[in-house]
């Protein structure tokens, strides 16, 4: 699938991959901040390969990715 799709899916309360990425058990949210954030708008977030919980900005490699897969995290 494609990220518009990703985006939908993340929206929903789900999570998403690529499966071009290297690393295991990557995936991403989305994250809407509550009354105890320090953030103001909804963003997402990545788990890393090492299990690290990270802000993600999308690449370019991203953004025109088509191997866009829901996952379970």
């Amino acid at each position: 699938m494609d990220i518009g799709k990703a985006i939908e899916i993340m929206r929903s309360g789900g999570s998403v991959a690529r499966q071009g990425w290297n690393g295991k058990n990557m995936w991403l949210k989305l994250q809407t901040p509550d009354a105890n954030s320090k953030m103001t708008a909804p963003y997402v977030y990545m788990r890393t390969a090492q299990g690290d919980l990270i802000p993600w900005l999308c690449s370019q490699a991203d953004l025109l990715a088509d191997d866009w897969a829901e996952c379970t995290a």
